[in-house]
């Protein structure tokens, strides 16, 4: 039986303690190629992934496979926008107070692209559930999301419209009981190619292989976050490490908690709370200084200011000068 044409990169992550490596990004690419393009038999992915996750994934790697991804799904003519922003974690202790900085770049005149995954971790809120309360749609189509982009300045695609494939590897979580290298590629994305991008991280080691795997890319501007869940939101009560790319150079920061103690978070998290905050119908000092916080990261992203003080100060005059009726009760 003559060997499957994939069987030499499940080879290259198996082959023990001394002789497995990692894959150069040109392997990596014409490996999620093949997996995009179901030339793979499931027995091999499920090695591959698994291999993978034990190994954890290398920034050439994950290059690859976004190149892989891009290259499978071509971007839409002449449509742009300033910020993509990734959102694939989901929240489970607080709401995902981040959206409101989103909307809020976006009534100030910035372009916003977000896109994420859904319910492939139970107990999560996930941004897709939320956008109703704003009544916003999930998009199907690149035509809608340039439609919502010229209406609002934002527009939310789920990964499963963006690139399916992908999609349906996420959802084998539910199989393997662990998340995938897919999970990761998702948040660097960019499908846009926005001149900046904004994505999250949990664990402290994925922070700085964002960032490496972002510069491999050519990337000029990017955020990342070690937020609240995983994800690109800032905790305003503790020190939040954050990666950056400024104009291709690499840094880190500490960014600086504006409460000097920890909030106690909510016994239920009821997502009408964000709209509500919005309207100024309640009070939310967790979630005000969640969105503020991260809203100052995202303007020193942007080059509106330069450091966490004079971005704090922006972001909270934007926000009081918001549109209060812009989403109005349903």
């Amino acid at each position: 039986m003559q060997e499957h044409s994939f069987a030499k990169y499940v080879r290259i992550l198996g082959k023990g303690k001394k002789g497995s490596r990692s894959l150069s990004l040109e392997e990596a690419r014409d490996a999620m190629g093949m997996i995009l393009d179901d030339t793979v038999r499931p027995e091999q992915l499920g090695a591959f992934l698994m291999l993978l996750r034990i190994k954890e994934e290398s920034p050439a790697e994950l290059a690859g496979f976004i190149q892989a991804v891009r290259s499978r799904n071509p971007l839409p003519a002449q449509l742009t926008v300033d910020l993509d922003w990734s959102t694939y974690a989901g929240k489970k202790r607080h709401l995902p107070w981040f959206l409101l900085t989103a909307l809020l770049l976006a009534e100030n005149g910035y372009k916003v692209f977000m896109h994420g995954a859904r319910g492939h971790t139970g107990g999560r809120i996930y941004t897709q559930d939320v956008l109703a309360q704003f009544s916003l749609p999930n998009c199907d189509s690149w035509e809608s999301v340039e439609q919502q982009l010229q209406k609002q300045n934002f527009a939310f695609m789920g990964i499963a419209q963006l690139a399916p494939k992908v999609s349906e590897i996420i959802e084998m979580r539910a199989l393997f009981g662990l998340r995938s290298p897919v999970h990761t590629l998702c948040r660097m994305l960019n499908p846009l190619r926005a001149k900046y991008s904004i994505d999250g991280v949990f664990h402290p080691a994925y922070a700085p292989m964002h960032q490496q795997t972002s510069a491999i890319l050519g990337v000029e501007n990017s955020l990342t976050i070690r937020g609240d869940g995983g994800e690109a939101e800032i905790r305003p009560d503790a020190d939040c490490e954050i990666r950056w790319i400024k104009n291709n150079q690499l840094s880190e920061q500490l960014w600086p908690r504006i409460y000097a103690n920890r909030e106690v978070k909510d016994g239920e998290l009821n997502v009408q709370k964000l709209a509500q905050l919005w309207r100024g119908d309640i009070t939310h000092v967790y979630g005000e200084g969640a969105l503020l916080s991260t809203l100052a990261a995202t303007l020193v992203l942007l080059g509106c200011c330069s450091d966490a003080e004079s971005g704090l100060q922006q972001a909270k005059n934007m926000w009081q000068n918001r549109d209060k009726k812009r989403f109005l009760a349903q």
